[in-house]
């Protein structure tokens, strides 16, 4: 395959990322079809396309545009009721997905995911882009190298403002809100978690075999409307979703994984990651990397220390970044979804395996309906399955 013909399933904020930043990007990829359940979405992006592409088909069906003939792979960034069930049906027509992150409401929806991959073989993969993150890539190959020793914990989630974006979820015709009003959940694990589990080797010789979720009670989105927008109807509604919620996984091997989500407090962005290893931390809200065997003599005055991390990643940088840092790359969330995207169709055309195969989504994906029950019982332990059925002890 020399060129992939594409569709864009989902039109809104993040499939319109995807479409500037990475797809019209790739000399290899065609945009052939785009797709939304809102016509007007379809028709913007119709006009935008209109000097750029050619031949370019609108569809509000994505059972037509599948149908079609018009697309060799899919990408779909819809609403996360939907990541599954468009997923699925495109593996069914023999159309290559890749998939935006969450999505998963039960183990069947997971497991249905695996078994339609299974009997088609139709490729997938899930688009984790922080997987690809400059941090998160340098992080890797420190891990590789041994500088961390036996790695024992790693923290990590999505800390992220997202008040406005909730509270005017009706207005925007955006998902998250329906999902706040009626779950509490760790509704949107993948992020930090994508890469833990690369740095843990989950699926791969290791696997999570149970959480503990514990949510505090809904307080910010009422008085952020109380304050901002006392007319909102969704100010009169309760709220299902814990202002933070807070998971810890055990592994296999011994590690533990803690998540926190906190999308509804004023706070800054962060994923909060850290690393604990026998030989050396890393923390990504002051950047630091401290190496036993050469920062004791400061005494833990850890003020000393940082933001040290950025001189030690130049010694870590793959080729991707070293590109990127060239100038030759640009891309969205800083570059990160062009590295993804472009390994997505690189591998596609190869025919290659995926970094982020389909047991690698519904491990992730699985976390937001166990959590969900773990607190509903009042932070009871809940099983992880092993969706490899086994093959994660030979899985490279």
């Amino acid at each position: 395959m020399e060129t992939v013909r594409v569709g864009l399933i989902g039109l809104g904020m993040r499939g319109n990322d995807l479409l500037r930043t990475s797809l019209l990007t790739l000399p290899y990829v065609k945009i052939t079809a785009v797709c939304d359940v809102y016509e007007d979405r379809v028709q913007k992006v119709l006009d935008y396309l209109s000097d750029k592409v050619e031949h370019v088909r609108g569809y509000t069906d994505y059972n037509e545009l599948l149908t079609s003939g018009l697309v060799d792979a899919v990408i779909v960034a819809t609403s996360w009721e939907t990541h599954l069930p468009i997923s699925c049906a495109a593996m069914e027509a023999g159309v290559a997905v890749g998939c935006e992150v969450a999505g998963a409401y039960s183990l069947d929806d997971c497991y249905r995911l695996i078994e339609t991959w299974e009997r088609t073989k139709t490729p997938y993969m899930m688009l984790e882009n922080c997987n690809y993150n400059r941090r998160e890539t340098c992080l890797f190959a420190m891990i590789k190298a041994g500088l961390f020793g036996k790695i024992v914990a790693c923290d990590g989630g999505y800390m992220h403002d997202l008040r406005y974006e909730v509270a005017n979820g009706e207005r925007n015709r955006h998902y998250r809100q329906r999902n706040y009003v009626s779950r509490c959940a760790e509704n949107y694990p993948t992020h930090e978690l994508g890469p833990i589990m690369q740095m843990l080797d989950i699926n791969r010789g290791n696997r999570m075999v149970s959480l503990v979720s514990v949510a505090s009670g809904a307080f910010g989105l009422q008085a952020y409307m109380d304050e901002q927008d006392k007319e909102n109807p969704l100010s009169h509604q309760r709220i299902a979703q814990g202002d933070i919620v807070t998971t810890t996984i055990t592994c296999l091997r011994g590690e533990t994984i803690t998540l926190r989500l906190d999308t509804t407090l004023p706070r800054y962005y962060s994923r909060g990651l850290a690393i604990h290893g026998t030989k050396a931390l890393y923390t990504e809200d002051n950047n630091t990397l401290f190496i036993g065997s050469e920062h004791e003599a400061y005494d833990f005055k850890a003020h000393e220390l940082w933001g040290n991390f950025k001189e030690y990643s130049k010694d870590y940088r793959n080729e991707d970044w070293r590109e990127a840092d060239d100038g030759l790359i640009v891309g969205g969330h800083g570059g990160m979804d062009y590295f993804m995207m472009r390994d997505f169709m690189t591998r596609l055309m190869k025919g290659e395996s995926f970094r982020t195969d389909v047991y690698d989504a519904a491990a992730m994906m699985c976390i937001t309906p166990l959590s969900e029950e773990s607190i509903a019982k009042g932070g009871a332990p809940v099983a992880i399955p092993d969706f490899t059925r086994g093959m994660f002890l030979l899985r490279k």
